[in-house]
């Protein structure tokens, strides 16, 4: 183990941080994680920053919570699925912790307008239809009422699935 690895962990963050606070984390994650200063950053570096500080913010939310499932001996469940079409989430995830007004506020104030990198965030797609919608609507919900849960796909290699039966087979 490095001694990175076993030192004192990072003090938790601000559950509700002002748009200063914000601005200030993303200025550091775009520095120390992204590695670009800001006069160099393009818009999708400013996305990776702001990214990078809310899933900061629910990563000790889901390890506690995956913790304390393991502890309990809670029954998880493993729903499979072909497809899951889960859309973008950097604005589900602000808006699920409150942050969406200070973080467009602190991104503001860095010159970065929320709504112009949110439309570059990549939509995952991993499907095309009905089948995809519902698996996400099924797990969201799961997530709703506190049932602990992993999706599993496939991955795509070469575009969408095509089952073939060769000679009955």
């Amino acid at each position: 183990m490095t001694s990175a690895m076993t030192s004192e962990p990072l003090p938790p963050l601000l559950e509700n941080p002002d748009p200063k606070t914000l601005a200030r984390e993303v200025l550091v994650a775009l520095k120390y994680r992204v590695g670009k200063d800001t006069t160099v950053a393009t818009q999708y570096d400013w996305l990776t920053a702001s990214i990078k500080v809310v899933r900061d913010r629910i990563v000790d939310r889901w390890m506690q919570a995956t913790k304390e499932a393991y502890d309990q001996k809670e029954k998880r469940v493993y729903y499979l699925s072909l497809e899951f079409l889960i859309g973008r989430l950097m604005r589900d995830a602000f808006s699920n912790l409150g942050l969406m007004d200070n973080m467009r506020e602190a991104l503001s104030s860095l010159g970065v307008d929320l709504d112009l990198i949110a439309a570059l965030e990549p939509d995952a797609a991993l499907g095309n239809g009905g089948l995809g919608r519902l698996s996400a609507c099924f797990l969201d919900s799961m997530a709703t009422v506190d049932i602990p849960a992993h999706g599993y796909g496939i991955r795509y290699a070469n575009g969408m699935f095509r089952p073939e039966i060769p000679d009955g087979w």
